[in-house]
């Protein structure tokens, strides 16, 4: 399957928006970036579905411009004017050519979900490979109201526990992608959450 960064060249934050092009052509959060639709544009005529793991403004901000471009679907866990299909723990959604389970994976936002497939796992902000705070093994922060360090430790301990053999590439919503021993990696964030490490010390 071919998995796309279309915020890749961003000048501004965003997130990491995936454009996973297969059965299912479909973007995996629609990120900030201005433009990001000419992009998706470049590498596919047709888009087919949009899935956000959450509604951070980073990852939904050009959702609506995406959605004017393209006659996509729209899924999502909670509420959005846009959403087409829910989003539901134990849900199955076709990402490209995965068919992926969706995990209810909350504590850096209430509705966030995480997407694994066969190979594949879109983690949005629940855990990164390297995000400038922590290398091979970080996770979202959870320093905000309504953010729960708790939670996000129980969250990545149902990833770890719903993980198959052979998933081998983790596509998160911020640094870099990751090929390897994923589980691993989810581990070491595990680790370091549940020592309670801060992610910006000096903020």
């Amino acid at each position: 399957m071919e998995v796309i960064t279309v915020t890749a060249d961003a000048a501004v934050f965003t997130c990491n928006a995936y454009l996973a092009v297969g059965e299912q052509t479909t973007l995996v959060d629609a990120g900030a970036m201005d433009g990001v639709e000419g992009v998706v544009r470049e590498h596919t005529d047709s888009l087919d579905a949009v899935v956000l793991t959450h509604q951070h403004g980073d990852h939904v901000s050009e959702l609506d411009a995406v959605l004017s471009a393209f006659d996509a679907d729209c899924y999502a866990y909670g509420d959005h004017p846009q959403k087409t299909h829910d989003l539901a723990d134990g849900d199955r959604v076709q990402v490209g050519d995965e068919r992926c389970e969706v995990v209810y994976t909350p504590g850096h936002a209430e509705d966030h979900v995480s997407l694994v497939g066969e190979r594949a796992l879109f983690s949005g902000d629940v855990v990164v490979y390297n995000d400038g705070a922590f290398d091979d093994g970080s996770f979202g922060r959870t320093d905000y109201p309504g953010q729960s360090r708790e939670r996000l430790i129980e969250s990545l301990e149902e990833l770890l526990d719903r993980l198959p053999e052979g998933l081998d590439r983790l596509y998160a919503g911020h640094g870099d992608t990751y090929e390897g021993d994923v589980r691993a990696v989810i581990e070491r964030a595990l680790g370091r959450a549940q020592r309670r490490e801060p992610k910006y010390p000096d903020e």
